[in-house]
């Protein structure tokens, strides 16, 4: 059976920081790809009052954990935090992992993140409008640093569906891109950016496909890899169950 690499996103809600790190050390022993965690300041389901913890800060000790596996936020949201400062925290974290961090962004939607920290919540247009005047910003502060990513270049991964303005994004300034299913959904998503790529004159085998799943999808792991996805990125909540994909990594 031809499937996806795996991956996982731990949220960083209703746990313990030990917990998180314990999780974040065992993804990274069993061998998954990518470990990725997300960029809110409340939890997004369950007790919205429940235990949650800051994503750049909690995505530096896991740097510090793990050796192997690539790490990031799935997604960063852009207006967060100023766009060069975002470049020099990734960077850092980078060199903390030893070259294994991806700059993951999108434009943020959690309204709640922006009343309760005083952020201005705009419109979603907005919102993209704004993420399209960052990634320039961010890349060109990246090739400034001193010193500069352990590889060189950092990869940035765009996270999002929207077909006129976030896709077109992708073709332009990501190395991968990042959607949800089922797989037909994400097929069709996949073929937007392959369209965009084409329209822009960039090759489409340039940017990699990854996948948000729930831990219940793993058995359309196939089907995922028929729509093209490269990484599938399993979501989980504590308590963090990792069996499921470690049976699947062998």
């Amino acid at each position: 059976m031809t499937i996806p690499r795996l991956a996982v996103q731990l949220h960083p809600q209703a746990t313990s920081v030990a917990e998180l790190l314990a999780a974040a050390r065992h993804a990274d022993e069993i061998g998954v790809d990518s470990i990725w965690t997300w960029d809110h300041f409340y939890p997004l389901y369950g007790d919205p009052d429940a235990a949650h913890f800051e994503c750049y800060t909690l995505l530096a000790a896991i740097a510090a954990q793990t050796t192997d596996a690539k790490i990031g936020a799935l997604v960063t949201c852009n207006t967060y935090r100023n766009p060069n400062l975002l470049a020099d925290m990734a960077c850092t974290i980078d060199h903390i992992s030893g070259g294994r961090f991806i700059l993951g962004i999108g434009s943020g939607w959690f309204e709640r993140d922006y009343t309760e920290y005083g952020y201005e919540f705009g419109t979603a247009p907005g919102r993209l409008a704004l993420l399209k005047q960052s990634l320039p910003v961010i890349i060109d502060r990246l090739a400034k640093l001193t010193p500069g990513p352990v590889n060189g270049k950092l990869p940035i991964l765009i996270g999002g569906s929207g077909e006129k303005v976030t896709l077109k994004l992708v073709a332009q300034f990501a190395d991968s891109f990042n959607t949800f299913g089922p797989p037909e959904n994400f097929a069709h998503k996949n073929q937007v950016v392959t369209n965009w790529c084409n329209e822009i004159g960039r090759d489409p085998k340039e940017v990699e496909r990854t996948v948000g799943i729930a831990a219940d999808d793993l058995d359309n792991l196939e089907a995922y890899a028929e729509a093209g996805a490269d990484v599938a990125i399993v979501m989980l909540g504590s308590p963090f169950d990792l069996d499921p994909i470690e049976k699947l990594l062998g």
